[in-house]
């Protein structure tokens, strides 16, 4: 079974209110129209009933005595005819109708200078028969003359005289003023529903004023960096509902104004603190990491204590080095520093990153998927290749030995990230344990890490490398994100290829 569709529903406010105004007003016009025609139709009706009590039973008691009135046989010559009844002061239409039983032995309509018998059906017979004799008007339709209002009384003989006059007139008069109520109605709510549009758009400009300002708001980089929030929305009158709206709404753009320069200035004082001790630390790391391999280099006789002290500064003097120099880099993409644009060759990349990674973790698999063309993106050379071993040093060093990793390159035409024309798509996928579900939605943070207790033993990382691979990528105007279940991890970096 197929139900009727819905009709639908207006989205706008605007459109709500014309429609909800039309809506109501066409409610009052009908109940309007309908009172009327109601209040006509009874009063045109009571007026023939009093035509009927005025006509009394004089057609029909004619009818009834052969066309004369039984008491007035002498006065022959004011009667129209003395077959087919007494016309006299009858007006045109009238039904005059006499029945003996449930049988109707006469029944005759008044025409311009005549009288003319009318034939009845049984149906008709049974309708008259059922008039009830009190002298009220009734309403019933006849086969050969549609509507009629008729009284029925008791004759002289026991039998039941009808007369009847036409509701023609007054249904004619009804269906005029229904028809004229339908046009003025219909042009009153049609020139409603246009000055009603207009009026609820005028009223409502500064609302509309307040939701384009928040749609150039929401469309605004609020993530990071300095923002310029749009002009406020002009405000009205702050007594109406719109003024309050737009009053509440340019203070709280204020507010956020607020909070935006106070988040950019301590992102840009940490931001200057993260590069300057960045950039002090490197001097003084790099000495120690001097002073120690030197001392591992003096001639004479070292203690092993010693010897394995010294191992020990020079090894985490490095790593130190390392994280200065992750640090700096970070704090030089944050600032938006550009990076260099030349044509890199990503599957000669690809290959070295491969090639190195198999040196580092000879125990893991590692297996390559490349096109048979060479894939060239334009970007730095040193900073993709910095990429590309963050990631496979990540599948290596948080994946068990014995993991098979794939390394996969295609080309993509209209990719999200690339925007228009092909894109370069590298995966890396691993069969390891994956990563922990908590730690999935900040994966590419600064300082997150999988196993904190591993990263804060000797040699382990400081949780910057992915955040560095986010941050490069990203200034490339590519995409990097994870998909990650246990037995299945994959890191997914689109670059442009245009």
């Amino acid at each position: 079974m197929r139900f009727p569709r819905r009709l639908p529903r207006p989205h706008t406010l605007r459109a709500r209110l014309t429609v909800g105004l039309v809506v109501l007003l066409a409610v009052s016009c009908a109940a309007v129209g309908v009172a009327a025609v109601v209040e006509l139709n009874g009063f045109l009706t009571s007026r023939l009933d009093e035509q009927l009590d005025q006509a009394g039973n004089q057609f029909p008691e004619s009818l009834e005595h052969g066309g004369t009135l039984p008491d007035d046989h002498d006065d022959h010559d004011d009667h129209d005819g003395d077959e087919h009844g007494d016309t006299r002061r009858q007006t045109t239409g009238t039904f005059g109708a006499r029945l003996v039983g449930d049988a109707v032995t006469n029944a005759a309509v008044v025409r311009p200078g005549t009288v003319t018998d009318v034939p009845l059906t049984s149906g008709d017979a049974r309708r008259l028969g059922a008039v009830p004799s009190d002298g009220r008007g009734h309403t019933v339709r006849l086969s050969a003359l549609d509507a009629y209002r008729v009284r029925a009384s008791q004759g002289i003989d026991g039998d039941v005289l009808i007369t009847g006059l036409p509701l023609e007139p007054v249904e004619a008069t009804v269906h005029r003023l229904e028809l004229v109520a339908g046009i003025v109605f219909g042009a009153a709510l049609t020139a409603t529903g246009v000055a009603g549009a207009l009026w609820v758009r005028w009223s409502l400009r500064p609302l509309s004023r307040v939701a384009a300002t928040a749609t150039r708001v929401s469309e605004l980089p609020l993530a990071s960096g300095e923002v310029a929030l749009p002009p406020r929305a002009p405000e009205s009158d702050p007594r109406s509902e719109v003024g309050r709206v737009a009053g509440a709404f340019n203070r709280m753009l204020g507010h956020v104004e607020d909070a935006l320069t106070k988040r950019h200035a301590s992102e840009e004082r940490l931001r200057s603190f993260a590069a300057d001790a960045s950039h002090e630390l490197r001097t003084p790391v790099a000495s120690v990491r001097g002073h120690a391999e030197l001392a591992l280099l003096h001639p004479g006789p070292v203690p092993p204590e010693v010897t394995r002290a010294l191992d020990r500064i020079a090894a985490e003097s490095s790593r130190m080095g390392e994280m200065v120099d992750d640090l700096l880099l970070l704090a030089r993409l944050d600032a938006g520093r550009p990076l260099e644009r030349a044509p890199v060759d990503l599957t000669r990349l690809i290959l070295d990153a491969i090639a190195d990674a198999r040196a580092a973790g000879p125990g893991h698999q590692w297996e390559l998927e490349l096109p048979e063309e060479p894939v060239t993106v334009p970007g730095d050379e040193h900073r993709l290749q910095q990429v590309l071993a963050n990631l496979l040093a990540n599948a290596r060093v948080h994946t068990p030995v014995g993991t098979k990793v794939t390394v996969t390159l295609d080309i993509v035409v209209d990719c999200a990230a690339g925007g228009e024309g092909p894109s370069a798509v590298l995966k890396v996928h691993d069969d390891g344990p994956g990563v922990p579900e908590d730690l999935r939605p900040g994966v590419f943070e600064r300082f997150t890490r999988a196993d904190r207790r591993k990263s804060e033993s000797p040699g382990g990382g400081a949780g910057l490398g992915l955040s560095i691979v986010a941050a490069v990528v990203e200034a490339h105007g590519g995409s990097v994100s994870l998909d990650s279940r246990p037995g299945a991890t994959t890191f997914t970096v689109v670059l442009s290829t245009a």
